[in-house]
């Protein structure tokens, strides 16, 4: 049985892969015409176990709300702005990425979006992957978004863009003389 899509649930960090994600979460809601919530999850800096030792309500608010400001940079750079022609919801939730996103999209009519891309050996032994969390524990549709051919060309990073690229010489110019009085 087919279900009619709802609503877009698209998790968002400010990365260059959850950026691709907005933007075709954006495109989806606004072909389907549907809402779109947009969702950043956090975890207090040292995880919630030193949070617990040592609870600080203001923190929290601190952290929350700099969880919100990443939010809302996210739409500025990757749609310019929040949308007009979209209803859009921004939830900030506290927890792991990848269980606050399968919690959030629980209902049928759901459309989870999740940016992918490639990440390092460390980032893989520190963290897991929110694309395979969601795939695996999701209860709706997962779009799974690839990162585009900029963000491939960007994951080398800029310092290495010289050794990939065919090197051309430059031909010797005459610089002209400044005159002195």
């Amino acid at each position: 049985m087919v279900v009619a899509v709802r609503r877009i649930v698209v998790g968002v960090h400010g990365s260059l892969g959850s950026l691709q994600a907005l933007r075709r979460a954006a495109a989806e809601a606004r072909e389907r015409h549907v809402p779109l919530e947009a969702v950043i999850a956090w975890v207090p800096p040292g995880g919630d176990a030193a949070e617990r030792a040592h609870p600080a309500g203001q923190l929290r608010k601190v952290w929350r709300d700099a969880a919100l400001g990443r939010l809302m940079a996210a739409f500025d750079e990757g749609l310019g702005g929040i949308p007009d022609d979209i209803d859009i919801k921004l939830r900030v939730e506290r927890g792991d990425t990848g269980p606050v996103l399968v919690d959030v999209a629980d209902q049928p009519g759901d459309l989870l979006v999740i940016g992918t891309g490639r990440r390092s050996p460390l980032s893989r032994a520190l963290r897991r992957s929110v694309g395979r969390y969601s795939l695996a524990h999701a209860g709706c549709p997962v779009l799974a978004v690839p990162p585009s051919a900029l963000m491939h060309e960007m994951r080398h990073g800029l310092l290495s863009w010289p050794l990939r690229s065919r090197r051309v010489p430059v031909p010797d110019v005459a610089v002209p003389q400044m005159l002195s009085d």
